[in-house]
C-alpha cells in the first residue's frame, strides 16, 4: 500500500535536504524517537549507504537495514528498509514552495492492509510536522548549505 504525505517548510530547499538526508542518520531518531539508526563507518550518505536500525515502536525491538537507492542532491532521497520479513519503500522529494520554502513529500509503499492505513498515515504526518519544527527552530530563513 502506497501512502504519501506533504508538507511545506518555511526554509529553503537545501536547507531541508541537508537535515532530512545528509544529516538522515543523526536527525530521524529525533522526529521518530521510536527508531535508533548507526552507520558502520561515518561516511556521507550516497547510493549504496547502509544504514543500521532498530525499531522499538511495537514492543520487541526489531532490527535491521536502510538502503540508499537513490540520492539526487536538493532534490530526492530514497531508500528501502528492511525489518524481518518486511520489506519498505520509502521516498522523500524535495520542492521548491512560496518564497525560500520547501514542500516535502514523504511515501511510503508497504506491505500493510486497509485497516492500517490511518495509523500510518498519522504516524508519518507526525514525523513530517516534527521535522517541520526541528528544521525551523533550528535554521534561520534565509540560511544555505
Amino acid at each position: 500500500m502506497l501512502i504519501q504525505v506533504s508538507g511545506d517548510i518555511d526554509r529553503p530547499r537545501q536547507v531541508v535536504f541537508r537535515f532530512y538526508a545528509d544529516e538522515h542518520v543523526q536527525n530521524h531518531p529525533r522526529w521518530d524517537p521510536d527508531i535508533d539508526l548507526w552507520m558502520d563507518q561515518d561516511a556521507p550518505i550516497r547510493v549504496g549507504t547502509i544504514i543500521r536500525r532498530r525499531n522499538r515502536r511495537w514492543g520487541t525491538p526489531i532490527e535491521g537495514t536502510m538502503e540508499v537507492v537513490e540520492y539526487e542532491p536538493d532534490r530526492s532521497l530514497a531508500m528501502v528498509t528492511r525489518e524481518g520479513a518486511m520489506e519498505i519503500h520509502g521516498r522523500a522529494v524535495f520542492d521548491d514552495s512560496g518564497e525560500g520554502g520547501t514542500r516535502l513529500t514523504i511515501s511510503a509503499d508497504m506491505p500493510i492492509d486497509e485497516s492500517m492505513r490511518d495509523a500510518v498515515t498519522g504516524m508519518i504526518e507526525r514525523s513530517l510536522q516534527n521535522i517541520k519544527q526541528l528544521v525551523e527552530a533550528e535554521t534561520a530563513p534565509t540560511e544555505v548549505a
